[in-house]
């Protein structure tokens, strides 16, 4: 693929500017979602996480991820433990 080139050089820009990068990924909603969507079968965050970035319930992006067949994951010890936090955030 010839625009390897493009990736490395946005990873520089990831690095040295990660707010701007943010804010434009989630110009993109889809893509954004995708992001987010990955971090969470990563077990890199929570369903409650996830939720809080695509600005949605818990109980909605369940739904969403039934709708489009994304597995619900079980709850690790780590997980349980974030979702009471986030929990207490409210």
């Amino acid at each position: 693929m010839e625009e390897l080139w493009l990736i490395s050089e946005f990873e520089k820009i990831v690095a040295l500017n990660p707010d701007k990068v943010i804010r434009l990924l989630k110009k993109d909603k889809e893509l954004f979602w995708e992001v987010v969507v990955s971090a969470y079968l990563d077990r890199k965050i929570s369903l409650s996480k996830a939720a809080e970035l695509l600005e949605m319930t818990r109980e909605e992006l369940i739904e969403e991820f039934h709708k489009r067949g994304i597995p619900i994951r079980k709850l690790s010890k780590e997980d349980v433990i974030a979702e009471v936090e986030a929990l207490n955030c409210l």
